[in-house]
Formats: C-alpha cells, sequence, structure tokens
C-alpha cells in the first residue's frame, strides 16, 4: 500500500447531477450490448456453421473444436488489450478509452461479415476469421470494465449495485439481438443461409456501432477521475503501480471471476453445441432458447445489482456462485431428457445467474475493491486475464472433455463444479465494499469496519 501519497480525496467532491448519471447509463448499456452480441453472434456462428464454413476438411468434432478454439483466441487477446488500453484509462480518463474499444470491436465484428470462406481462399479464410477474433478481444478486453468503473464512480454510493449493473442488462440485451438476428437469417433457405445469410448477423453490428458512438461522445468523465486529474494524482504507470500495491485485490478479482466466466460462456456458446451435435436438437431451436434465456438476463442482472445494495455485495454473490456449484448436476439430467421445457429451464437458470447475475454485482464490487488511482488497471487486468482460463477456454475444454469420455457430461459437470469452487472461495476471503468512498486510495482491506454495511446515504 503506497504511504507517500493522500489517501483520500477532498470531501467536496460533487455529486454527478442526473442527466450525466443517464448519460453514462446509456452509454455503457448500449456499449456493452455491443460486446456481447459480438461474442454471442460468434459463439453461436461456432456452433452451427462455422466448422463448415471456415474448417470443412476435418471431422465435424473437429472441426467444432476448431471453431472454438478460433473462439478462445479473442479471450486470449482480451488481457492483452487490457494492458495496452489500462495504461491510459488511469491517466487520460475512462471516456476516451471506452470510444477507441468500441470502434475497434464494431469494426472487427462488421470485418467478420466479409470474410471469404475456405472454398474461396483456402487457409487464409481461418487465419483471417482468427484475426477478426483477435481484435474484437483486443477491444473487449477494456470495455466492461471500463463502462462499469466509470458508471460506479458517477453513481451515487447507495445506488452503485442498481446503476452500474445496467453495464450487463445491455449485455443480456446484447446477446437477446444475437439470438433475434440468428432466428430471422434461419428462416432463410439453407442454401441462401450458407452462402450469404449469416453474413447479416454480424454486419448488423454497425447500428449498434453508430448509436454506441454517439452517445459516447458526449460522455463526462466521473467526478473521481476529474478530481484525480485536478490534483494531478492520476498515475502516471497504472499498470506497474497495481502490479505493486494492489496484488491483492488484483488476485481477489481474478478467482472471484475466474469460475463465474467459464460457467457463463458454457451455458451461452457450449451448450448449443451439446444441444446440436450430442443431443440431435434442432439447431433452429439454440437462438430461441438463447433469447428466452437473455430476456430472463436483463432482470437478472438489474435484480442482483440492487439486490448488492441492499443486503450488500459479498452476501449476494456468495449466493450467486452457491448457487452455481451445484447447478451443473441437475442441469445435464434436465437436458438430457430432450425436452423443450427443461433445456429452457435450464438455459434461464444459467443465463440468470451465471450469465448475468454475477457480473451484475461485480459491476460494483470489482471497482470498489481498489484504489482510486490504478482502478482501471486493476479492473480490466483482473477480470480479462482471468477470462483467459474461464470463458475463453471453457467452451473448448467442454468439448474436449465430451470428445474424450464418449459424449459423456459427467467430465463437464464436475470441471464446471470445481471452477465455481474456486470463485466461491475467492469471495469468502474477499471484504465486504458495500458503500466505500471511491475517492480513497487505498485497497479495501479485510477489517472490522468492512463487514459494518452502511444503512445511510452520503
Amino acid at each position: 500500500m503506497e504511504t507517500t501519497q493522500p489517501t483520500e480525496l477532498a470531501s467536496s467532491r460533487p455529486e454527478a447531477d442526473q442527466s450525466t448519471v443517464r448519460r453514462a447509463a446509456w452509454a455503457g448499456l448500449i456499449g456493452t450490448a455491443l460486446e456481447n452480441y459480438d461474442f454471442v453472434i460468434y459463439g453461436t456462428a461456432s456452433a452451427i456453421i462455422f466448422n463448415k464454413l471456415f474448417f470443412p476438411n476435418v471431422s465435424p468434432v473437429v472441426g467444432v473444436l476448431a471453431s472454438f478454439a478460433a473462439y478462445a483466441v479473442g479471450f486470449g487477446a482480451r488481457p492483452l488489450g487490457g494492458l495496452f488500453f489500462s495504461r491510459f484509462g488511469d491517466r487520460l480518463g475512462r471516456k476516451w478509452i471506452l470510444i477507441a474499444t468500441l470502434l475497434l470491436m464494431g469494426t472487427a465484428t462488421l470485418a467478420i461479415g466479409l470474410l471469404p470462406t475456405y472454398e474461396m481462399v483456402g487457409l487464409w479464410a481461418p487465419a483471417l476469421l482468427v484475426a477478426c477474433r483477435f481484435l474484437q478481444g483486443f477491444g473487449a478486453g477494456a470495455e466492461q470494465a471500463g463502462g462499469a468503473i466509470l458508471l460506479t464512480e458517477t453513481a451515487h454510493r447507495d445506488r452503485r449495485g442498481r446503476l452500474s449493473s445496467l453495464i450487463f442488462v445491455g449485455a443480456a440485451a446484447g446477446s437477446a439481438l444475437g439470438a433475434v438476428m440468428w432466428m430471422l437469417v434461419q428462416m432463410l433457405p439453407d442454401e441462401q443461409f450458407e452462402a450469404w445469410g449469416w453474413r447479416l448477423v454480424f454486419l448488423n453490428s454497425i447500428f449498434v456501432t453508430v448509436a454506441a458512438l454517439l452517445i459516447r461522445r458526449k460522455l463526462q468523465e466521473s467526478p473521481v477521475f476529474q478530481e484525480l486529474k485536478q490534483n494531478s494524482h492520476e498515475a502516471k504507470t497504472p499498470v506497474s503501480q497495481v502490479l505493486r500495491h494492489g496484488r491483492r485485490p488484483l488476485a481477489r478479482v481474478f478467482f472471484m471471476n475466474v469460475g463465474a466466466n467459464a460457467h457463463s460462456y458454457i451455458y451461452q456458446v457450449f451448450l448449443g453445441s451439446y444441444l446440436i451435435n450430442v443431443l440431435d436438437t434442432s439447431s433452429r431451436i439454440v437462438p430461441k432458447v438463447l433469447l428466452v434465456g437473455s430476456l430472463v438476463a436483463m432482470i437478472a442482472a438489474y435484480v442482483a445489482g440492487s439486490a448488492s445494495d441492499r443486503f450488500g455485495r459479498r452476501p449476494v454473490y456468495l449466493f450467486i456462485t452457491g448457487v452455481l456449484v451445484l447447478l451443473p448436476v441437475p442441469a445435464f439430467v434436465l437436458l438430457n431428457t430432450r425436452e423443450t421445457w427443461a433445456i429452457v429451464v435450464v438455459i434461464v437458470l444459467g443465463f440468470a445467474f451465471a450469465a448475468q447475475g454475477t457480473v451484475g454485482v461485480q459491476a460494483s464490487y470489482f471497482p470498489e475493491l481498489f484504489g482510486a488511482r490504478y482502478r482501471y488497471a486493476g479492473v480490466t487486468l483482473g477480470r480479462e486475464f482471468s477470462s483467459v482460463f474461464g470463458g475463453g477456454v471453457a467452451p473448448m475444454i467442454a468439448a474436449a472433455l465430451l470428445t474424450a469420455f464418449a459424449d459423456s457430461w459427467w467430465p463437464v459437470a464436475v470441471y464446471m463444479m470445481a471452477m465455481m469452487l474456486i470463485s466461491f472461495a475467492a469471495t469468502l476471503m474477499s471484504p465486504e465494499t458495500r458503500g466505500r468512498d471511491l475517492g480513497v486510495f487505498e485497497d479495501a482491506a479485510v477489517k472490522p469496519q468492512d463487514t459494518a454495511l452502511p444503512g445511510r446515504s452520503d
């Protein structure tokens, strides 16, 4: 912990007005909608068509594995993007980083819709696909963390949970939009769908990108960062600062997110492939159940964030991760009935708890764990490095386990439970942060006063 710097910003820091808060909420919501739209449409394409278009000269099983491997590249790029953008997020501000990441993600997704297939250019096709996927992940590496930090630092301390959760309401909205787009293009004849229909899903991202850009251009920096800048307290080397002084909250964020992130992308991405390739479910049902799950998840993210304002970040996160430790076995039992209602129940629970319930709490919890000077770097690095070992490889590991164990779901369920136990244990060892002053330079620590939840407004 730093001892040579002031421990707190001036107590006279003004609160943001309501119009600023609303604009920050909309900017975060629509930007994260684009990010999740990008990732979900790619994940769905990996399950239903990319193995045919970009990896046709291998068996269907290997083609799916190759598609998920290309999907994992985006997660491998996320910490690199996080490292790059974190150098500027705590120095130049949150706003301009959010504009840069938005343009990068939107351009990469649009480019995927224009790619030639293997039949057209051979090995160049999967190579270009991987390159676009890398750029998607590089931009996403600072997107969600930046939006959550800006909104958390802008919102009143008694409403941080519910307002910052709007970031992930947007993420669920992006998933819903992606599911709707897949449903529409799958109405085309198979020949047209494989020839050009799938491209429309990726080209559609241009509309979300433009809308988000128009909103973000009018954003204001958070009051916390404005005061850091005014008093010249911003970190000149935020990445090295967080690695030197913020290792404990960095580790907490990493382990609290790694299991949650793995579950999120297993439910959002892998189960689609499992339904189609193992249970012989029609590929047309996957976008429909994903749509239902996404709509429920929009509510779940807001409910989780609001609950963390009332009951505290730590107990709500413990409840959600505890449920997810127990969910995999009954989830696969239900899926293997092949009943539509059972599939919907599993997807809804997975989206409500894993995909958006966890991050609905994380949006305010993770920024509150860090001191003011390197908050952007800390949250970004913790989340994105954990995403590599969580969601980035989870669909590929799950698919490999199915192949190795003759389509038995037990190894996948055990893997999911083990990953979530890591996040549950890390949360047990983390402090409560609800109502914490975000202008304080020091990181949150486990102290008696941390467990006494504030019950009043500023």
